[in-house]
């Protein structure tokens, strides 16, 4: 069922379901596809010889990751994504990790020039599978507000 404007709340909270274990595969598909030429996405021998002794997930992977399990409980029936106001990787991702997600709204703001929606402040945290925050980025995405 699509949200409205009208089902957010400022302090309300979301945990997205469901989780995503991020492959090998997934991670070297993304960054050649992304033409992301860094070989610590990609080449093994020297990302052993890197301090995290292996390959990273590619970050704008794990940023789309993110957002994209924020999509049914958060913007699912957006009208934009207005903008990223900030995206911060707190720690590594690899291979192997599982990535869960879950937002709190911060704001609601009712469109002083369209009454038909209003904007979302929310803030987006991607959590591996041992519960420590690999992610953190907030955002505004307008949003309708319920037909009449």
């Amino acid at each position: 069922m699509p949200h409205y404007f009208e089902d957010f709340s400022p302090g309300q909270s979301f945990k997205h379901w469901p989780g995503r274990t991020i492959t090998e595969f997934d991670n070297t598909w993304f960054t050649l596809m992304t033409m992301n030429s860094n070989p610590i996405h990609f080449d093994a021998a020297y990302a052993a010889k890197s301090q995290h002794g292996r390959c990273l997930v590619n970050g704008l992977l794990v940023l789309a990751t993110v957002v994209g399990m924020s999509v049914k409980d958060i913007s699912e029936n957006a009208i934009a994504n207005l903008e990223y106001e900030s995206v911060r990787h707190s720690a590594p991702t690899f291979a192997g990790d599982t990535i869960y997600a879950e937002t709190a709204i911060l704001e609601t703001t009712p469109s002083k020039s369209k009454s038909d929606r209003g904007i979302l402040y929310v803030e987006t945290r991607g959590l591996n599978q041992r519960g420590e925050q690999v992610m953190i980025l907030r955002r505004r995405v307008m949003i309708p507000r319920r037909p009449v």
